[in-house]
């Protein structure tokens, strides 16, 4: 089995390489990018000086060399595969270059937003884990009753709601809109941060997180649930729970220590996705609640062509999920004995 996996961490390689080439090329060939951005900047500049001084500063093009100059800048005069080499060597020393936008380097930029990211990607996710097995175990005891099919009305209704629109709702319901003026309508943390005392910033960060963990975890708590309780069902209807049964054991022993421990197993591959949660986040999710973190900065970085900033969040997303998706399967193989990769 160790093969398997020593084989799985080589794969990395030819697969980060087909991802961020993808990309690559992508970025290299889409209209609208650094250079072309810089070019309508100085002729809007040329406009503008143009109208004031009563001008033609439309007609104002900027000279072959100039625009050679632009793209040399920003190193659009060399070949699609050449850049890349390049921006590839610069990732094996750690060097993901410099932001168009902010002109600081990109893994300052993303950093940055390294907090935000990690405090509510982690809270999301224990959050749906202690809410989400509970119920699903629940529902498998009460299979069929009416907690079951009203829990699964209300949890599918919540899945097929997308996070952003919840949240617009919420912060009309409860952000003082038209009804209660309960939570901020948004940001991470309150605006007299460093002013607070320690209980003060605990409170007004968990005022400002309610909201926006709620609209992260509301898409998991299906899949979750869903899955405990199917989990929980195929394994009640095993038979060593019906010898066990059989035996005399207690019901809550035979459920909660018997058939819970290896209804459990498929849930605790997720675990190795924990790494990920360094960019968990949604820009649309991010933009309703004024929270600068991963997702929104990705989103902007594209729409404003900031190649480096939107390479290097690829570059770190990637990684950590081809290493979770190893990291799951090593728990697979740990929680379950019958496991065997070859």
């Amino acid at each position: 089995m160790a093969g398997y996996f020593i084989r799985r961490f080589l794969l990395i390689i030819p697969t980060f390489i087909g991802i961020t080439l993808a990309v690559f090329v992508i970025t290299h060939f889409v209209p609208g990018g650094p250079v072309e951005r810089q070019i309508m900047r100085y002729r809007m500049a040329a406009m503008t000086e143009g109208g004031a001084s009563g001008g033609l500063g439309a007609s104002v093009s900027l000279p072959a060399d100039a625009i050679e100059e632009i793209r040399r800048f920003y190193g659009f005069d060399k070949p699609v595969h050449i850049r890349y080499l390049q921006w590839l060597g610069n990732v094996v020393r750690l060097d993901l270059g410099n932001s168009y936008i902010y002109q600081e380097p990109v893994w300052d930029v993303i950093k940055s937003r390294f907090p935000v990211s990690i405090t509510l990607g982690l809270t999301g996710f224990i959050l749906s884990y202690l809410i989400c097995v509970p119920l699903g175990v629940l529902k498998a005891i009460r299979h069929r009753s009416r907690f079951d099919f009203i829990s699964s009305f209300l949890v599918f209704l919540g899945y097929s709601v997308p996070g952003w629109a919840l949240g617009t709702a919420l912060l009309v319901l409860f952000g003082g809109g038209s009804f209660w003026s309960v939570f901020p309508l948004g940001g991470f943390r309150p605006s007299d941060w460093e002013y607070l005392t320690v209980t003060q910033k605990i409170a007004g960060q968990l005022e400002h997180m309610f909201l926006p963990v709620l609209c992260y975890m509301v898409g998991s708590f299906a899949t979750l649930t869903i899955l405990t309780k199917n989990s929980l069902l195929e394994n009640l209807g095993q038979d060593y729970v019906r010898t066990a049964f059989a035996k005399g054991l207690d019901e809550r022993r035979v459920i909660f220590v018997h058939a819970l421990r290896n209804s459990l197993i498929p849930i605790a591959t997720g675990l190795g996705h924990v790494f990920s949660l360094i960019l968990a986040g949604s820009f649309l999710i991010e933009r309703v609640f004024n929270i600068d973190g991963m997702g929104y900065l990705g989103y902007t970085s594209i729409l404003q062509r900031d190649y480096p900033v939107a390479l290097g969040i690829l570059v770190i997303g990637s990684l950590l999920m081809l290493v979770g998706n190893i990291l799951s399967d090593m728990i697979y193989a740990v929680v379950d004995p019958r496991i065997r990769f070859k």
